[in-house]
């Protein structure tokens, strides 16, 4: 009876033992994943905050694209409107040496 109450006793201890690096490995490991759970967090804050940046740079070249083609319009106006300038302007030269040589050949 001695012999199973030290044998009880040795089991008692080696199973306290256990227990404890139990708890300390389950008490590790839940600390693991709330670490893992908190990057996940932050990564799908991440994610979202990224997600609006693209939105608003995709926001921001569409209203640059409209712009451009804009400013492209614009300019092929302007272009036309000077090269009709010149060819008047190359025209009214051409009718002022007209006048001019008449004028020579009166005078």
């Amino acid at each position: 009876l001695k012999k199973e109450q030290v044998d009880d006793e040795t089991k008692k201890v080696y199973c306290g033992v256990q227990f404890d690096e139990s708890d300390d490995k389950k008490k590790a490991l839940e600390r693991t994943l709330a670490d893992l759970q908190t990057v996940i967090e932050e990564t799908k804050e991440g994610i979202a905050t990224a997600t609006e940046e693209i939105a608003a740079l995709l926001k921001g070249i569409t209203e640059l694209d409209k712009s451009v083609a804009q400013a492209t319009e614009q300019r092929q106006a302007e272009n036309a409107e000077y090269k009709d300038l010149m060819a008047s302007n190359g025209a009214a030269k051409e009718l002022i040496l007209f006048a001019k040589n008449r004028m020579n050949k009166f005078y």
